[in-house]
């Protein structure tokens, strides 16, 4: 029994010993960003809409507002980001490996991704299912529709399975162009060398947008598949994943709770206790975070709601015109819906 309850120790000592080996470290991550002075984001190299350059560099999109909340609610300043063009083959590794703080590369949350690369997943910013654009002159509208076309499909990505599955499943063939980017996709379709794409819908639109001819191009409404996108970070650091995961939370209260970028100063003046607590006038929850309790307030007042990022980044005030479906508040008929700040 002695010899066994040693081993036991043993082994536990050697657990230990590997998570603070180098790779393993719980390093407190907050603490790291903070004497570091910025947020070390990764985002996808170029997606309209998510997250890409202007003429002048700066970065632009659904995925950077993210990375530039969280760096509100820390420096009360949004522009301390670093922001990282993420290789779709790299980024989980680079997140794993500590090169960025936060991976925020509209990326499908999957068992398999956490598991094998030992990520925490802090929630569903964007809910998406992968679907078909192909030209509208082919007066096909459903995807079943599709048997025997060459198709274009980024490589090692959950679309390349998920076309696998759905043409396997309805007993149809298809020819794969497969591709390492979405601009190669997207080059690959223009040329004629596939003639459907396929990728998350959203990613569909950013394609569309950029073709000249865009109205001669449709996305077909069938879905094939859940693709729940959202923040990822190093599961070693339960309290950073706290913290990022309730910043998306405070992002969609604050929009339930009507507290926009344009009133905050209306919402410090409330009587209402739920947007009390959500501007830190009552509780502590901020502190809890590692965070002033007027943590929403710095980021709300920063970049906005979830709806205000929205709009302009994939909905009605940007160039995709993508509408809110499954990310409308759930109250209004989506699935946005967030555990209550109490």
């Amino acid at each position: 029994m002695r010899s066994r309850f040693f081993w036991s120790g043993a082994g536990l000592l050697f657990a230990a010993a590997a998570f603070l080996a180098p790779g393993f470290a719980l390093a407190a991550t907050l603490d790291d960003v903070k004497a570091r002075g910025t947020l070390v984001c990764g985002v996808n190299e170029r997606l309209l809409g998510f997250a890409m350059q202007d003429t002048s560099g700066e970065w632009a999109g659904f995925d950077a507002d993210f990375c530039r909340a969280v760096a509100a609610v820390i420096f009360d300043d949004a522009e301390k980001v670093e922001f990282v063009p993420m290789p779709l083959a790299d980024r989980f590794t680079a997140l794993r490996d500590g090169e960025i703080d936060i991976l925020s590369r509209n990326s499908t949350w999957t068992m398999g991704r956490e598991t094998e690369f030992g990520l925490t997943f802090a929630g569903v910013t964007y809910y998406d299912g992968q679907g078909f654009m192909l030209p509208r002159s082919a007066g096909i509208l459903s995807a079943l529709e599709l048997d025997g076309r060459k198709i274009c499909v980024l490589a090692g990505t959950t679309t390349e399975a998920n076309l696998a599955d759905y043409f396997g499943a309805n007993n149809m063939a298809y020819e794969a162009v497969v591709t390492t980017s979405a601009t190669e996709s997207l080059a690959a379709y223009k040329a004629g060398t596939c003639e459907v794409m396929t990728s998350d819908m959203s990613q569909l639109y950013a394609a569309r947008f950029q073709l000249d001819d865009s109205a001669e191009h449709v996305i077909l409404a069938d879905a094939i598949s859940k693709e729940p996108l959202g923040p990822a970070v190093r599961e070693v650091d339960p309290e950073w994943a706290t913290l990022v995961k309730w910043v998306h939370y405070a992002l969609v209260n604050a929009e339930e709770l009507g507290v926009f970028s344009y009133n905050i100063e209306q919402a410090l003046a409330s009587k209402k206790p739920e947007v009390r607590r959500l501007v830190g006038l009552e509780g502590d929850f901020g502190e809890r975070l590692g965070l002033g309790n007027d943590w929403v307030v710095r980021m709300v007042g920063s970049v906005g709601n979830y709806g205000e990022i929205f709009a302009r980044n994939l909905g009605f005030d940007s160039d995709l015109h993508i509408p809110r479906g499954m990310n409308q508040l759930w109250h209004l008929g989506g699935i946005q819906y967030a555990p209550p700040i109490r």
